[in-house]
């Protein structure tokens, strides 16, 4: 009894934010409120902390190529152009997502960063070739896909990574729900994020659920871990002896 009340069930019901009609106003303000529950609830700290290691592997003597898939408003290649200045390291970022509407947000929002290549991308099946990018991210989208569609984010996310990817999303549990509920009713009016900031939690996977995910696609080798408040991560590296 505990334990379903603190496991629901997941929630296949799609988000206002999977909708085709969106009003630019109310989208840029609900990319506004996930860019700061991003910040301040760790999301783009769980993506960062595992970034620098992984690109230690690439040589230092020629630009760091890293794709984000399904980016939103491009927060998180925003913290990876921050990290690239602060440590001197060359990066190409590509900054993907599905929808036009959203992608026009991000070129915006990374307008001060020269040199950002912007692609319409489906993060279920990128047209670009194997191992074409040395680093694939993915965050707070796996969530949106069923999970028949789910299992084939980390399958292309490793079929185009030289070096490795970084899949990172919240976790379903009642507590997740009960703060994500309470917290967008305390933090904004948007009609968007007040409905899938806590429909958000109820549609995402558990770690073990997450782990079923990158069994099924194949992937071997992959570390999920918990991050504070209802985040996980899967870090996968290739070995080097497939690089």
């Amino acid at each position: 009894m505990v334990q379903r009340w603190i496991l629901p069930h997941r929630v296949e019901r799609d988000e206002l934010l999977d909708g085709i009609d969106l009003d630019g106003v109310e989208l840029a303000a609900n990319l506004r409120d996930i860019r700061r529950v991003n910040r301040l609830a760790g999301g783009t700290q769980a993506t960062m902390r595992a970034l620098p290691s992984m690109a230690e592997r690439v040589p230092a003597d020629r630009p760091l190529v890293v794709l984000d898939l399904a980016t939103g408003s491009g927060d998180i290649p925003a913290a990876v152009l921050r990290w690239a200045e602060r440590t001197g390291r060359e990066v190409e970022m590509i900054a993907s997502d599905l929808s036009p509407a959203i992608l026009a947000e991000a070129r915006d929002h990374l307008a001060a960063w020269p040199g950002v290549s912007f692609a319409t991308y489906d993060a279920r099946a990128v047209p670009l070739p194997d191992r074409s990018v040395d680093i694939v991210l993915c965050a707070l989208a796996l969530h949106h896909f069923t999970p028949d569609e789910a299992v084939a984010v980390p399958r292309e996310m490793a079929r185009l990574a030289r070096t490795g990817f970084v899949l990172n999303d919240i976790t379903r549990s009642r507590p997740g729900h009960l703060a994500a509920w309470v917290s967008s009713h305390l933090a904004t009016r948007n009609r968007l994020t007040l409905n899938d900031m806590p429909l958000s939690v109820l549609r995402a996977y558990t770690p073990a659920e997450l782990r079923g995910l990158l069994d099924a696609a194949g992937i071997a080798g992959a570390t999920v871990r918990r991050h504070w408040l209802f985040r996980m991560t899967a870090v996968w590296h290739r070995p080097e002896e497939s690089r």
